[in-house]
This record gives structure tokens, sequence and C-alpha cells, in this order.
């Protein structure tokens, strides 16, 4: 029975994880749409180092930061590094590079033609059905602006 158990929990991890690229794609691709497909209509998203006004539902938040980035940044494109199953919290965590060349003002940044090139870390957390429902995103801001505005 036990090998049974660890089989399904290995496939489950798998699956999460593969969603998580799946999402990555979709970023790369700038497919918004198909990014929200894979989370939870009442899923949540904290872009953490913006703050409490960067924190709410992804279908709200989320789509309105990633629709202004890709904007912006016509470019924009991201390499995953990393993924980690953190079994304490259920969660799969990715370490990925995003980059891109700025076009348009972004956040009150103006365009300068800048590129930036940031690591991420993204935290997935998944309801019973595999869906994501909580992302956490953070990232060295003062790292990301300083790129731009130089």
């Amino acid at each position: 029975m036990n090998i049974t158990t660890q089989q399904k929990e290995n496939v489950d991890i798998l699956a999460r994880k593969g969603t998580c690229i799946e999402f990555f794609s979709a970023y790369q691709d700038m497919d918004v749409e198909r990014m929200l497909s894979l989370c939870a209509d009442n899923g949540t998203i904290s872009f953490i180092p913006l703050g409490a006004d960067y924190t709410g539902k992804i279908n709200e938040i989320g789509k309105g930061v990633w629709s202004a980035l890709m904007d912006a940044f016509p470019n924009l494109d991201n390499t995953v590094k990393e993924q980690q199953y953190d079994e304490s919290n259920d969660s799969v965590n990715c370490k990925v590079v995003i980059f891109g060349k700025q076009e348009k003002e972004f956040a009150g940044l103006a365009a300068k033609g800048n590129e930036f090139d940031s690591e991420h870390i993204f935290i997935f957390r998944f309801d019973e059905i595999g869906k994501i429902s909580n992302i956490n995103i953070s990232w060295d801001h003062d790292s990301f602006v300083h790129q731009l505005t130089k």
C-alpha cells in the first residue's frame, strides 16, 4: 500500500510541476488568458516587493500586472532555472529569470530602452483539482528599478 501512495504523490508532484512549466510557457507566449486558465477562479496572488496594493485576486491583480508588463516589454521572456516541491506547505517553488527591453512606460518608470534581467521566486500552491490557488512572487525590486532607470 505505501508504494502505491508514494507513486500517487509523485504523480501529483509531477503534475504540479508540469502546470508551473505550462504557466511559464504561456508567459513566454505572452498569453495572459492561458496563464489565468491554469489558476482557480478565486485564486490569490501577492507581488511581495510591491506591497498590499499588489495582493489580491489572480484574475484581477495578476492579470493587470502581467498585461502591463507585456505591453511595456514586448520581448518579455523567462527561463525556469529550478523547481522544488516543498512538502511542508504543499507548494512548488520556482526560481525564474525574467528579462526584456522596456519600450513603454511601466509603473511610473519612463521607457529609456533599457533591458532588465531579474531572478524571481514564484511559490505556487494548488487546490484539490490541481489548479493554481495561490502565487507569491518575490524579486529584488531595487535592482529591477535600477536596471531600467540607469
